[in-house]
């Protein structure tokens, strides 16, 4: 079982990261350096909103100069015994992040957690550290990683299928190639729990992940991927994204980003 951790109250906290990630901000370019943030939350914990908040500013406003910030807001399942069941909950969210834990060497797993690039933690309760974290991974250099020929097959439940293309060639870098579809924006009345009667957004909600293979050092990757949808999904309001990273959940050393309904394809390839 893990604890919440409570952060400042949402405008405060969203001002004070404003200032401290902006600063230096510039227009958006097609060489922009990947970062990607995984935020553990759920619908259950009332220390949770403010930070959702926070991951759909820095989604939307992509303050980093020369990065493309892409958010995976991954829902636990264990605060749905608290009176509210998270819908976008999964246990398999919850084993990711206890892997993390073992992997990074916490203390233990808490909401809302943030994971940086899959080798860092991160807290909104230092500003500075997030600056310099962020600013340091702007810099990094990353696998080129392509999401491409991305096509939804409509159905109940449908599928997203695509290829994902990875250049390691000369690299030094491997690591396990994954897959996650997302909801890129949700709306939720919870009605119980710690957040009853509150409208809860969250972007980039993972619904799926799934490893598609092995990049092995030196050599390309270029493999199909397929991925089941939920329910009713709306193509319009899903994402793909596809990373590679250390095996071992270690560091994250690639990684795209492409929208799902045919809109140009926003792959952050890498310098």
């Amino acid at each position: 079982m893990g604890f919440r951790i409570r952060v400042w109250a949402g405008g405060i906290a969203l001002a004070a990261m404003a200032g401290a990630v902006c600063a230096g901000q510039s227009a958006a370019n097609p060489g922009r350096t990947p970062i990607v943030i995984e935020l553990f939350t759920s619908e259950g914990c009332s220390s949770c909103p403010p930070v959702d908040n926070w991951a759909a500013w820095i989604d939307r406003a992509q303050p980093v100069a020369g990065a493309e910030v892409i958010v995976l807001s991954e829902h636990v399942d264990y605060w749905n015994s608290d009176g509210w069941k998270d819908p976008f909950s999964s246990a398999q969210y919850s084993e990711r992040q206890k892997e993390y834990v073992q992997a990074l060497g916490l203390s233990g797993v808490y909401t809302p957690q943030l994971v940086v690039d899959g080798n860092d933690e991160m807290t909104l309760q230092k500003p500075a550290d997030v600056k310099r974290t962020l600013d340091r991974d702007a810099h990094l250099e990353m696998l080129p990683v392509k999401v491409e020929s991305v096509t939804v097959t409509p159905g109940q439940p449908g599928a997203v299928a695509g290829q994902v293309e990875v250049d390691a060639t000369g690299e030094k870098h491997g690591g396990d190639v994954y897959v996650a579809v997302t909801m890129r924006r949700t709306l939720t009345d919870v009605l119980a729990g710690e957040n009853d009667g509150k409208k809860l957004i969250n972007v980039d909600v993972v619904r799926g992940l799934v490893k598609v293979g092995k990049l092995n050092k030196g050599k390309t990757f270029d493999e199909p991927f397929r991925a089941t949808l939920w329910p009713g999904a709306d193509a319009g309001n899903v994402r793909v994204v596809a990373f590679v990273q250390e095996s071992g959940l270690g560091k994250v050393v690639g990684a795209a980003m492409t929208e799902a309904a045919g809109q140009e394809n926003q792959s952050a390839s890498l310098r």
